[in-house]
């Protein structure tokens, strides 16, 4: 079970499917987590340069997943990342050093970092165990991604 846990949200990120997940790949041992929600803004409000909005949104989601993983028993603790999924799990990794990473999404055709091959980038780029949790918000449905094989460049 891994100690220490990078868990990379952004709206699905106070869901309790996503908390279970956790907590769960925690597997009852002392663990480290620490949750990145990436200041997401959509198009409009990009145009509208609403990033104060879109990183209070992001510190709102992470400060409810804090508080439940840490009622949980876990030692956890969030942060704001960069808009750019990648470029957050690169910046997390500089200073928590995980040894393993969940990503949580939405379901395919809502999620713009499925969209992205967002999961499959992250394996190969981090060599880390990857857990891709896809939570359906909308249908109250979750699925859990376990991780395969570390994908080697």
């Amino acid at each position: 079970m891994p100690a220490r846990i990078l868990v990379v949200a952004n709206e699905t990120c106070p869901g309790t499917d996503l908390h279970r997940a956790v907590v769960r790949l925690a597997g009852g041992e002392p663990s480290e987590v620490l949750i990145v929600a990436p200041a997401l803004n959509g198009w409009v409000s990009t145009w509208a340069n609403d990033i104060d909005g879109a990183r209070q949104a992001a510190q709102d989601r992470l400060d409810d997943m804090v508080r439940a993983l840490r009622e949980d028993g876990l030692e956890a603790n969030g942060e704001v990342g960069d808009g750019n999924p990648l470029v957050a799990i690169e910046d997390a990794l500089r200073v928590f050093p995980a040894e393993a990473i969940v990503i949580s999404t939405h379901p395919p055709g809502r999620s713009r970092w499925l969209a992205r091959s967002l999961v499959s980038r992250v394996q190969r780029r981090f060599e880390l165990p990857v857990t891709h949790v896809v939570v359906d918000l909308e249908h109250h449905s979750v699925e859990l991604h376990e991780p395969e094989a570390v994908a080697r460049r």
